[in-house]
């Protein structure tokens, strides 16, 4: 599992249908091992055009706003997304939209796509579709649903939402890692990972009675439940069939 993730996502002046909508912030997270490495990039761009207000309700950025932070156009930062996420798997929600937006920018430049760059795209709704059939599967509801804190999200900002979305990922993909055999916890020094312990099984599951105690208890608890209790009712009928 030592390949490079990069769990990212974007903000846009709108959606990929219309090609003159713009990327208007890019932001990428590391993970190497399952664990974020603390290397990230974060971009605000200038799309040169306007922002619908529509899509300032989602993300709050305005073109006010990313002339105030400088920002650049996508011409200038380019290359340093492209040399950011080269050869390593992408993770996005909902990543042929992120992906869409990518490319279009990246063939502006004569760049080459997100896949000519080496990169494997995982898409996390997709996973949760198929994990949780019929239901909503927002990051939001994601988030509840594996107990991840978004109590900092109030708009949907491109940095925040790759933090939470590496939480999601590594949720929902925990047990598929387990059985994978890559989750041997790691020593005190946070360094030597310990391996797991083999065991063999014989075929034959053992067996632990209760002992009189542990029966008495049980009986005890049975005369609190009264006359109406299921499981008497079902041990008499047991008895008498």
């Amino acid at each position: 599992m030592s390949k490079r993730q990069i769990i990212f996502d974007t903000e846009t002046t709108g959606f990929l249908d219309d090609p003159t909508n713009r990327m208007i912030e890019f932001a990428g997270v590391e993970m190497i091992n399952r664990q974020l490495t603390g290397n990230y990039l974060h971009l605000y761009i200038h799309p040169e055009r306007d922002i619908p207000e529509d899509a300032v309700k989602v993300h709050g950025l305005t073109l006010e706003v990313l002339e105030e932070k400088n920002a650049p156009v996508f011409a200038a930062v380019g290359n340093k997304i492209a040399d950011f996420i080269r050869d390593a798997e992408i993770i996005a929600h909902n990543a042929p939209f992120d992906e869409g937006f990518l490319n279009r920018e990246f063939a502006q430049m004569g760049l080459p796509n997100v896949r000519e760059l080496g990169c494997q795209v995982t898409d996390t709704l997709a996973m949760a579709r198929e994990m949780f059939p019929g239901q909503k599967n927002s990051l939001d509801v994601l988030c509840n649903r594996f107990s991840v804190d978004r109590s900092k999200r109030v708009l949907h900002g491109a940095l925040i939402d790759c933090e939470l979305l590496a939480d999601v990922y590594l949720a929902m993909t925990r047990q598929q890692f387990d059985l994978m055999g890559g989750a041997g916890e790691e020593s005190c020094d946070g360094q030597t990972p310990v391996n797991p312990v083999q065991t063999t099984r014989n075929g034959r599951l053992k067996v632990v009675r209760a002992d009189e105690t542990e029966l008495a208890e049980h009986e005890q608890y049975l005369d609190g439940l009264g006359d109406e209790c299921i499981w008497r009712k079902s041990a008499t009928a047991e008895q008498q069939a």
